[in-house]
């Protein structure tokens, strides 16, 4: 039998705090609080609205960017249990760690986008490849797309291959297509989003607080999920106020319980000795580059404050 941990003596908490309600407080609904706030406090001034389209030298520009993000959506998205959110928020991290002093991250920064979408597209086509030849779904989505084969009668795994060829190649054409028009429907609908822009604070912003509440509610149908949403935005409001990373803040609530959980199972297999987890070349390499490079940041940020 399991011991329940962190639960408080709560029913609600057996399962844990869900990742949904937390992101939408973090994100949405502190984001609302911190333009309430500027409004209120008179330091929002008028925002101009227009659209403009990275131009081909800006892409250029940002060519490593680019390539740096492709790999490392496509590595999350091969990994079950990453997804592309978790790619997203990995590349934008890595976009932020080296990027150039001057670039304003979390204020619409184009090296910040080019990172979080291109490594989000680039792990949705990944995850196809544990799926087919593995049978494993990476996350909810391949995880929906395997019923569906299934109810077509495609058994994900390496004989999909020779029992399935005909659906296997309709498959990658669907993707291929589905990605081609993504490009022409979303140049299209973007001009249609900006507008939303134009529409007053006063009354966008109950409708996002009122879509996020729903969002939270209908995941589980419970009210916990709603609170959470809330004290999370309250949360991260300040944190923002405090100049804190919520992307990185949420990447540490992905990881988190997929570090735990990976790490119990090794030390299982290691018989609880955490030596012999070290002695092995792969878990010892990991583990040092991860010291290594958290080492790196105090010491580039004990030097920027010493400057």
């Amino acid at each position: 039998d399991g011991i329940a941990r962190f639960n408080f003596d709560s029913y609600y908490l057996l399962a844990g705090i869900h990742f949904i309600p937390m992101v939408l407080g973090l994100f949405a609904v502190s984001e609302v609080f911190a333009q309430t706030a500027s409004r209120v406090s008179g330091i929002q001034g008028k925002v101009k609205i227009g659209l403009e389209f990275p131009s081909w030298m800006e892409f250029w520009v940002n060519r490593f960017v680019v390539i740096r993000s492709v790999f490392i959506g496509f590595f999350a998205g091969i990994l079950p249990g990453i997804g592309a959110v978790l790619a997203a928020f990995l590349s934008y991290s890595e976009a932020v760690r080296w990027g150039r002093k001057d670039q304003k991250f979390g204020k619409g920064e184009l090296a910040g986008v080019i990172a979080s979408e291109t490594a989000n597209n680039s792990a949705t086509g990944a995850a196809m490849i544990p799926l087919l030849a593995l049978g494993l779904p990476g996350g909810a989505l391949t995880a929906m797309m395997m019923g569906v084969f299934q109810l077509h009668g495609m058994e994900p795994g390496p004989l999909i291959f020779i029992q399935s060829k005909d659906l296997v190649w309709t498959v990658f054409a669907a993707m291929f297509f589905a990605n081609i028009s993504i490009l022409f429907l979303g140049y299209i609908q973007t001009k249609t989003v900006v507008h939303l822009l134009r529409v007053p604070f006063h009354l966008l912003a109950p409708g996002i607080l009122l879509i996020a509440t729903v969002g939270a509610y209908g995941l589980r149908n419970l009210v916990v999920d709603v609170w959470v949403m809330f004290i999370a935005g309250i949360v991260g409001f300040f944190l923002r106020r405090s100049g804190y990373s919520i992307a990185g803040i949420v990447l540490g609530l992905v990881l988190g319980e997929l570090g735990e959980s990976s790490f119990s199972r090794s030390m299982q297999l290691l018989d609880y000795s955490f030596v012999e987890l070290l002695s092995r070349p792969i878990a010892g390499a990991l583990i040092g580059l991860a010291c290594l490079t958290m080492a790196y940041n105090v010491y580039n940020e004990l030097r920027k404050r010493s400057a």
